[in-house]
């Protein structure tokens, strides 16, 4: 499904118009079915994006508690270190939000019954996957946000490497080529249940990217460029992310 192009002039008013969406969407979501599930992306526009949702008078018309938080990949870190995901999207939305606390399901750390096993770690997320599913191996992401790197990976899966063909949902990563290079990542196809997935990009440094994987036959070859929602595809970009496409 080739994505919905949607530009901004620049990285603070893409963080508000992903913002304004996400509050959208899980209103919409919520009406529509008892729980929302949404799945959180890191690095600085997903953070940022967090943030400004906190920022929005908007986000009180969101029932929290009845929305799902997830993640699609974790640095594979201790709970509270600054390289995580969770810790950055703690500290911008969820410390600010009236959230279900049993609902809020982070990646899991180093430690518990797993140690530094990061495969048993992945599989334990298989696991609480599982058990929010109904019967299916996962419930149905209603908004997935996914950042894009420089060199198209999405989540923790980087383009050449294994992971692009791991089985299940839910994949240890040991060599990631960006530190930290230990993680825990959705596979594609958890990925791509999702009803929407979003790409969402700032910076020149991902335009490149951003058009490989949108409009070049590069795209089979990168993982921005293999996933979709079921439902809705988009490419949220300020202008410099978006600059090389035609």
């Amino acid at each position: 499904m080739t994505p919905e192009v949607l530009v901004t002039p620049d990285h603070e008013s893409l963080a508000a118009a992903v913002a304004a969406r996400v509050i959208t969407g899980l209103i919409d979501a919520l009406e529509a079915r008892p729980v929302a599930h949404l799945c959180l992306t890191g690095g600085t526009i997903g953070t940022d994006s967090l943030a400004a949702i906190t920022a929005s008078p908007a986000s009180t018309a969101v029932d929290w508690s009845r929305v799902h938080i997830w993640w699609s990949d974790e640095r594979f870190e201790p709970t509270g270190d600054p390289l995580r995901n969770e810790t950055g999207a703690r500290a911008a939305l969820l410390d600010h939000v009236p959230l279900n606390p049993t609902q809020v399901h982070p990646m899991p750390a180093p430690g518990g019954s797993w140690g530094d096993d990061v495969e048993a770690a992945a599989a334990a997320y298989a696991a609480e996957l599982v058990s929010a599913g109904d019967g299916a191996d996962s419930p149905v992401f209603d908004l997935l946000l996914l950042g894009v790197g420089p060199d198209g990976h999405v989540a923790s899966l980087f383009p050449g490497f294994p992971e692009i063909d791991a089985p299940g949902t839910v994949c240890g990563v040991k060599g990631s080529p960006k530190p930290p290079p230990i993680r825990i990542s959705f596979t594609l196809a958890a990925i791509n249940i999702a009803r929407e997935v979003w790409l969402v990009a700032s910076g020149a440094e991902k335009a490149h990217a951003i058009a490989a994987a949108i409009t070049s036959g590069a795209a089979s070859q990168l993982p921005s460029g293999m996933v979709h929602g079921t439902e809705r595809t988009l490419a949220l970009l300020d202008v410099s992310a978006a600059s090389e496409l035609a």
